[in-house]
């Protein structure tokens, strides 16, 4: 699989949990701290096969993306720090809802400038054979991410 194919699918698969939050009823907190965990889980995941894998190959393969690379880095630290929060935070709690929905902005606004504005340059820099390599490797990764979102690396920059 080509690696920025996954991390798109990736993508939509966070963007499925977030509707199905949006769309629960104020009091089903049930349901909340349900989706919240696989979002938990979804994202620890992808930031972990985007930073141990994929950035570093798009910074050598396309050098010119370097200060893209560092300013995801600095979106992930701060959405691996909210999912931290999320994990420990009772869905009941005033504070839950705002939370999930701050996470949701930030996590679009870095989908979209990754798909939109960094992707197409990686794609080109990489070709088609480095891009499947890099999905096999990623999709090994996938399989044993950390479970707490601070084992992340830039969690802890």
């Amino acid at each position: 699989m080509d690696g920025i194919v996954l991390l798109k699918e990736d993508h939509k698969t966070v963007e499925k949990l977030f509707k199905r939050f949006e769309k629960a009823g104020e009091s089903a907190h049930a349901e909340k701290r349900k989706i919240a965990d696989a979002v938990i889980e979804e994202l620890t995941a992808h930031t972990w096969i985007e930073e141990k894998i994929f950035y570093p190959a798009a910074r050598e393969a396309a050098p010119d993306t370097k200060d893209h690379v560092l300013e995801s880095i600095e979106e992930h630290h701060v959405v691996l720090w909210m999912l931290s929060e999320l994990k420990g935070l009772d869905p009941v709690d005033e504070r839950f809802d705002a939370k999930m929905s701050v996470l949701m902005e930030n996590v679009r606004h870095h989908v979209e400038e990754e798909e939109k504005e960094w992707f197409p340059d990686v794609r080109k820099a990489m070709g088609r054979n480095r891009l499947s390599e890099l999905g096999e490797q990623m999709v090994a990764a996938k399989k044993k991410p950390p479970a707490d979102p601070l084992a992340v690396p830039s969690a802890q920059q």
